[in-house]
């Protein structure tokens, strides 16, 4: 960069010739805000709206409020709201619709034994699984905004809408129930998971009414998949006892995965031999085809419906040996044809079911943010998180009328849409109409079906969550941090529960974020000869100090946790410790700093806030620097976020605001404590400040 006309050269540096300074001796002057608004801006036109009184900018916003609700504004509303508004005029039907057609109904065909399978997790009849199948799919396709993503029934979900249910509505202590008996505990329960629905849709609806998408920023992605591929865990040893055909309860709570695993080796001697056999059958089945899918993806038209396939087998080899009666093999059953009457879920039961909402809706929208963002960011398109909020509270609270239980985007059906060729929402309307068929009048041949079966498909849906667990090595070597927050997120759900894991994560992943502001460095910064650059010393040797200068970056927040580290910090390379001035910290050569120092510059452009605790942490260090003969100045330094607004009354605004302690100095970036006029100019031209237009400026820094 050459020097702009008149700007002074550096006084530390001197003369030098073009061939030792190939970008000029001169330095760039500073643009100032006032320069850049003067040469770029109208600075009067904004001055005017920053000193406008807030009242009165409120009541220009109100008297826009009749434009805003006019005939477009409404318009625009809609389009919002209503993403097929938006897409489907540009739809290209000859390209897309046989790729959605393909995909939905591949996707559809998984639906219905998953759904069914899923509804065993969440203690309800397999019907209601193929509820869940419907009616969220075909409200999402209405009001989502992820293209490729596919929802419905989670085995997540499932398993913590599983466990409230059992706590909500436990089986009696002898579990030898009449048909009868069995009939009102499954009303029952498809009541309370129905309320958890509802439950988890209202606090969506209100999360998005209060625009609080950004909150799955706050799920992250170790904590999302640990948080999956623990309950995989859980899910897995929650259907030993369907694979070998035990009664056993359901464990619920703290520890549960080790309560149920000395339950099944306790019973393990009174294993059905005959679902045990079925169950060993059905993995053989499932697992190569699972795997075959995976490895040709790209080679087959469409994935090998290897589930559908097996139920119709199993369902035709219980029929024609009797397997249900011979061997008491438990099946499905009727499945009830046509839909539930819509019923409003039991509002008493609400305050009960609060608790276990709060996790269910966090997890449900951290899963479906997270995939629509993947596949959002593969095909190049925007998502709307809030948009996503109002889509999943929507589908929840509607479906919980029509007795589904808590539903959101499922990670196994979003690949194989993507796989199979889908590329929009209409992917759910073909899906949809897989399950309708399956509702109205295909449901009948599914009466013969074992439940170990659906057992088997729900551990082979859990495939993908658990090979997530061949990220750690990479993920130990790109950050340790995060591998912490996977290992502890993973440990807490298995060992706790689902919710528990889910809250222990969070807390210890913002507990990182903590610790990394506050092992913040801060930086000392030294020429680059040649160049008015100013780096880290610890970079480079070539790199040298101005004597009697020091140039520091802080490149974290101020606040009340990191402000021991602003002053321990500075101390040690300003030499202000507690028995008066020490010999300052050194990073560069000896004899680059054998000058005490005289000014230092504190760079605040890394500066993101700063709380009262930190401003006043500011006002101290300008107080015990000019009594040390320091000249303190802040370079980048935006003076709203070093207001600390005290009202103390025992304290002046001169002792609370450091834009009072710290000058800004007229027409200059940096500020300056006191007046300009009360240092010499030959101090301040030894330590490398230049002079211009009444004001004192700091050489460019460039961190």
């Amino acid at each position: 960069m050459s020097g702009l006309p008149d700007a002074r050269t550096c006084p530390g540096l001197g003369e030098a010739s073009d061939l030792k300074f190939p970008l000029g001796a001169k330095f760039r002057e500073p643009l100032t805000e006032a320069r850049f608004q003067q040469l770029f801006g109208d600075a009067e036109q904004e001055s005017d709206l920053l000193s406008e009184p807030r009242w009165s900018r409120l009541c220009r916003q109100w008297r826009r409020l009749p434009g805003a609700c006019s005939g477009p504004g409404a318009w625009r509303l809609l389009l919002a709201r209503l993403p097929p508004l938006r897409w489907l005029p540009h739809y290209r039907w000859r390209a897309w619709l046989l790729g959605d057609a393909v995909a939905g109904v591949t996707v559809g065909i998984v639906h219905v034994p998953q759904g069914m399978a899923f509804a065993l997790l969440t203690s309800v009849p397999p019907v209601f699984g193929l509820y869940t199948s419907f009616f969220p799919v075909l409200i999402y396709t209405l009001l989502g905004t992820g293209r490729h993503l596919s929802t419905g029934t989670f085995a997540v979900l499932s398993l913590m809408t599983g466990s409230a249910v059992e706590r909500l509505v436990p089986e009696p202590l002898g579990g030898n129930l009449s048909e009868i008996e069995r009939e009102q505990l499954d009303v029952q329960r498809v009541g309370a998971a129905a309320a958890l629905a509802f439950g988890s849709g209202a606090l969506m609806l209100g999360m998005f009414a209060l625009q609080l998408g950004v909150l799955s920023t706050f799920l992250s992605e170790p904590v999302v998949k640990a948080l999956t591929s623990g309950a995989a865990l859980h899910v897995l040893v929650s259907q030993l006892p369907s694979l070998l055909g035990l009664p056993l309860p359901r464990q619920i709570g703290c520890f549960a995965l080790f309560k149920t695993l000395a339950a099944v080796l306790t019973a393990l001697p009174r294993s059905s031999p005959a679902e045990l056999t079925i169950s060993a059958l059905s993995l053989a089945l499932l697992v190569p085809v699972k795997e075959l899918n995976v490895r040709f993806r790209d080679k087959l038209p469409t994935p090998i419906p290897g589930e559908i396939v097996m139920v119709l087998l199993a369902s035709v080899l219980c029929f024609t040996s009797s397997l249900d009666t011979r061997y008491n093999v438990q099946i499905v059953g009727l499945l009830p044809g046509g839909f539930p009457q819509p019923r409003l879920p039991n509002l008493a039961e609400l305050p009960r079911i609060l608790v276990d909402s709060l996790p269910i809706a966090l997890v449900a929208f951290a899963v479906s943010a997270s995939l629509a963002s993947i596949y959002a960011d593969k095909y190049s398109y925007t998502i709307d998180s809030n948009q996503e909020l109002l889509a999943h509270g929507v589908s929840n609270l509607i479906s919980s009328l029509f007795s589904c239980f808590p539903n959101s985007a499922t990670l196994a059906t979003t690949s194989l849409l993507v796989d199979a060729g889908g590329n929009t929402q209409l992917a759910g309307l073909f899906s949809c109409i897989v399950v309708l068929s399956v509702l109205l009048w295909l449901g009948p041949f599914f009466y013969y079906l074992p439940k170990a079966v659906l057992a088997c498909i729900n551990i082979s849906s859990m495939r993908q969550m658990f090979f997530q667990m061949q990220e750690l090595p990479q993920l130990w070597r790109i950050s340790r941090m995060d591998f912490a927050v996977w290992m502890v997120t993973w440990v807490a759900v298995v060992i706790l529960s689902v919710d528990l894991g889910l809250a222990i994560g969070v807390v210890f992943s913002m507990m990182t974020v903590i610790c990394r502001t506050q092992r913040v460095q801060c930086l000392a910064l030294g020429l680059a000869e040649g160049t008015e650059l100013y780096r880290p010393l610890r970079e480079s040797h070539k790199l040298r100090k101005v004597p009697g200068l020091c140039i520091l970056s802080y490149p974290a927040p101020l606040y009340f946790g990191t402000r021991g580290q602003f002053r321990r910090t500075l101390e040690q390379h300003l030499g202000l410790g507690e028995g008066g001035k020490e010999a300052p910290k050194t990073d560069g050569p000896p004899d680059a700093v054998a000058e005490p120092v005289r000014v230092v510059v504190l760079d605040c452009s890394g500066l993101t806030f700063a709380d009262v605790a930190g401003a006043r942490e500011v006002v101290q260090l300008a107080s015990r620097c000019r009594d040390a003969g320091i000249h303190l100045l802040l370079a980048q330094c935006n003076g709203e976020s070093l207001s600390t607004g005290d009202t103390d009354p025992g304290r002046t605004p001169e002792q609370s605001d450091p834009r009072t302690a710290v000058r800004q100095c007229p027409g200059c970036s940096c500020s300056c404590p006191g007046e300009t006029g009360d240092y010499g100019s030959e101090d301040l031209h030894s330590v490398g400040l230049t002079q211009s237009s009444g004001a004192w400026r700091a050489p460019t820094i460039c961190v």
